[in-house]
């Protein structure tokens, strides 16, 4: 599903190269995690695989169901199947959640070649949607995420995720700033997304978020890299040791 080979990154104002030959490849139906130290550049790789300005690509691929994405502009990997939830999802004053998601879902129906979706069917189906994740309603009748709670910014963000249908949902650092409580309720909706032909990237500095979103794979990423890959055990001796055995090992 996601391919990416030797890719090199780095940031534009600072000419500073953060990503310097990263593989990896997360296949359908499958949950892949990355944990790593500060700065290592897991964040940089979501950004980069996204489309955000400020980074300059110096090497290396990245496909999506094997289209070439690095070219594309965000929309359009949008479009190709591919979904960022934020660190921190930003408020959208005057925009009415409905609103917002309904423009979002037609937009790339549209870029699809597909049928706008008419407006009985949009509220029917983000109802449907809302019931199965537990969001309340209410929700849906404010403006996009102002007021919000983190718990509730990150379960705006499941939502979303439910209506557009990616294939590729990239996760970075959704745990941030949650407790353990709205920190479960996002698992578990990202939990009821999980499909055969979808494939999720979870980028996370902690077990914790683990021990709700069971990852297939592990991955440990180091100064721009993926030094160690494995399964779910994996993230538990982080959880115990810290990276400091693992990183060793790669020096």
């Amino acid at each position: 599903m996601l391919k990416i080979e030797n890719l090199q990154v780095k940031l534009e104002e600072e000419d500073k190269q953060i990503l310097k030959g990263v593989d990896l490849e997360v296949e359908a139906g499958k949950v892949h995690a990355i944990m790593g130290p500060n700065g290592s550049g897991k964040s940089t790789l979501s950004y980069v695989l996204s489309g955000r300005d400020g980074y300059e690509v110096t090497g290396g691929s990245a496909h999506l169901l094997g289209e070439d994405i690095l070219d594309m502009e965000p929309e359009e990997r949008a479009a190709a199947g591919m979904f960022l939830a934020f660190q921190y999802p930003v408020e959208i004053p005057g925009v009415g959640n409905m609103t917002f998601l309904r423009t979002a879902v037609n937009a790339q129906r549209v870029a699809r070649g597909e049928e706008e979706m008419s407006s009985t069917d949009f509220l029917k189906e983000i109802r449907a949607k809302a019931k199965e994740l537990d969001i309340d309603a209410e929700m849906l009748k404010r403006p996009v995420n102002v007021g919000f709670s983190g718990g509730e910014k990150k379960r705006n963000e499941i939502l979303q995720m439910a209506m557009l249908e990616p294939k590729l949902c990239i996760l970075d650092e959704t745990d941030s700033g949650l407790d353990v409580d709205a920190m479960k309720l996002v698992a578990d909706g990202v939990n009821k997304l999980r499909a055969p032909d979808r494939g999720f990237l979870v980028i996370t500095h902690y077990q914790r978020l683990l021990n709700h979103i069971q990852p297939d794979v592990v991955h440990i990423m180091s100064d721009g890299r993926i030094v160690k890959t494995g399964g779910p055990e994996l993230a538990l001796e982080v959880e115990e040791n810290g990276y400091g055995d693992i990183l060793s090992e790669n020096a």
